[in-house]
């Protein structure tokens, strides 16, 4: 081979549904040598999931086509490459993985059994030779125990150790080149800088290249040789990236970089009425046993946990997954049972049933992590926004409900026109102000926002952010934040609770957990958030 291991050339993509034709990719062209890292960065619909799958011809064939370009793999052109020659490069010479492994790996197949498939079709590996080596894949990439973890199926896995045994499936055949979608978003951070540290150390023990994709300019500066930014379909800056980092020159590669999320919270004040205050929170889920199914032990998600939050006041709960976070917040606006005294403008809630609660329910609203799984794609945007009236104030005229929607959808930055719309019309970040309308147009006194930021670009992000602190403001809301994004935890919250395994190992004000942090758990926190090392001291691996 010469040049080269990769070579894109004037590639383009149109997708076609019946006479409309987008041109999703026009005209691109990169390289990738031997032993390099090549990121390409942009937003949602930039076009850089499509270019990497046109590398190895997984598009929707004949909707999407290719009306210009080449790609080069050790100078074989894959656009005109006939399908059996395609199929000993797919899995073993260009590998690929995909940012959410819960939906990439087989859920009716054991790990070893997927793993298992690959070393068979292309090295010919079965039984005993296939477990040695899946065995020593598992390994490389850091499973505990695999010897335990060759029977277990994806969902009894956490999501690190999904997104590990993708990266095995990857390096399955040693290939000379790796493709990487978005790997780290949906990650904790301490397992994102975990796994990041981890490909970077695969790739200089194999000699692979390795495009890489992603929206998060902090992983890029951690991993990345190259960087070709991209907008619109097309590519607009590249270089090293140092260079792209200290001296950008496009407008829109300064855009990303300032894009993070930013600002401070609004100023505590300890003399605002308390919206919601919890003793002693717990929530044990009994693990049951035996022929009779008796309670052998509980799962403690949240053990005893006490908090405060005022109006116009922002509680950060932080965590990784599986801490808990969810659960409490769950548990504060009673969507699941606990023990313990919750509070909500002076009632004691903590013994109301569901019934009881419901008069409630328009005061504690939730704005949840994924807006496309909580909006029903069977609703326009305008029955959306105005289900919470029909329930809550059943005496509004038609035409008052809809100036109530209108209204909504204009404060979240929305145009009220497109309420006719729905769902699947939107970007994302259109549809978490959706989600956003909905909850606001009931007036509450108190949202918990689960997650509402993770699944978002760095810019729609910085948006969000943004739009949070103005409604809050205008509305003397409380909020209840729950993330594992301290960025994004940091321009919110004026208290902070960072929690491990259903316990409180830290809190307090966010200056002091952020700025002089007194727990080992949470300094490793804050390391991997905001340095990106390695797996920090105190954090163990998943």
């Amino acid at each position: 081979m010469t040049g080269p291991l990769l070579s894109l050339r004037d590639l383009s993509v149109v997708f076609r549904q019946g006479s409309d034709e987008t041109l999703a990719v026009n005209r691109i062209s990169f390289d990738i040598n031997q032993g390099e890292t090549v990121a390409l960065v942009g937003e949602s619909g930039s076009g850089k999931s499509v270019t990497a799958l046109s590398v190895l011809k997984l598009l929707p064939y004949p909707a999407a086509s290719h009306p210009s370009g080449k790609i080069l793999f050790n100078d074989q052109d894959l656009l005109s490459a006939r399908e059996e020659d395609l199929r000993k490069v797919r899995g073993n010479d260009v590998t690929m993985i995909f940012q959410e492994p819960m939906t990439s790996l087989n859920p009716l197949h054991t790990i070893e059994r997927q793993i298992g498939e690959i070393l068979g079709l292309h090295q010919g590996l079965f039984d005993a030779a296939a477990r040695e080596r899946t065995l020593d894949l598992l390994n490389q990439v850091g499973i505990r125990e695999p010897e335990k973890r060759l029977s277990a199926y994806p969902h009894e896995l956490s999501g690190g150790q999904r997104q590990r045994v993708m990266i095995a499936m990857a390096l399955a055949n040693r290939p000379q080149l790796l493709i990487a979608d978005e790997p780290t978003t949906a990650l904790d951070v301490t397992v994102q800088a975990q796994i990041l540290e981890l490909l970077d150390k695969l790739k200089s023990e194999h000699g692979m290249s390795m495009l890489f994709i992603t929206h998060d300019l902090g992983v890029v500066r951690k991993i990345a040789d190259r960087v070709c930014v991209m907008t619109n379909g097309e590519i607009v800056e590249t270089g090293p990236t140092a260079q792209i980092f200290d001296n950008p020159q496009h407008d829109y590669t300064k855009h990303l970089l300032a894009a993070e999320p930013s600002g401070e919270p609004p100023k505590p004040d300890d003399t605002s009425p308390i919206v919601i205050e919890g003793k002693d929170i717990k929530v044990w889920f009994p693990i049951k046993k035996g022929f009779l199914r008796r309670t052998a032990d509980y799962v403690k998600a949240v053990d005893g946990i006490d908090l405060t939050l005022r109006a116009g006041q922002t509680l950060g709960i932080v965590g990784e997954s599986g801490s808990g976070k969810t659960t409490l917040g769950l548990a504060l606006t009673r969507l699941i049972s606990s023990k313990g005294q919750i509070g909500f403008v002076g009632k004691n809630i903590d013994s109301y049933s569901f019934k009881e609660m419901k008069p409630l329910r328009d005061q504690m609203q939730v704005v949840f992590q994924d807006p496309y799984g909580s909006l029903s794609p069977r609703m326009s945007i305008a029955e959306i926004v105005s289900e919470g009236l029909r329930i809550h104030e059943p005496g509004l005229s038609r035409g008052d409900r809809d100036k109530k929607v209108a209204d909504a959808l204009e404060e979240v930055g929305l145009d009220p026109s497109t309420r006719w719309r729905y769902p699947h019309e939107f970007s994302g970040g259109q549809r978490q102000r959706v989600a956003i309308a909905r909850a606001m147009v009931l007036n509450p006194r108190f949202v918990m926002l689960d997650e509402p930021t993770s699944a978002l670009d760095m810019s729609v992000q910085a948006q969000v952010v943004d739009l949070l602190r103005k409604l809050q403001r205008d509305h003397d809301l409380a909020y209840l934040f729950i993330s594992h994004d301290l960025k994004v935890v940091r321009a919110l919250a004026n208290n902070v609770i960072v929690m491990r395994l259903g316990k409180v190992v830290e809190q307090g004000p966010a200056e002091q957990i952020f700025d002089d942090p007194q727990n080992d758990y949470t300094k490793a926190l804050m390391a991997a958030a905001f340095d990106l090392v390695a797996t920090p001291a105190g954090v163990v691996s998943d």
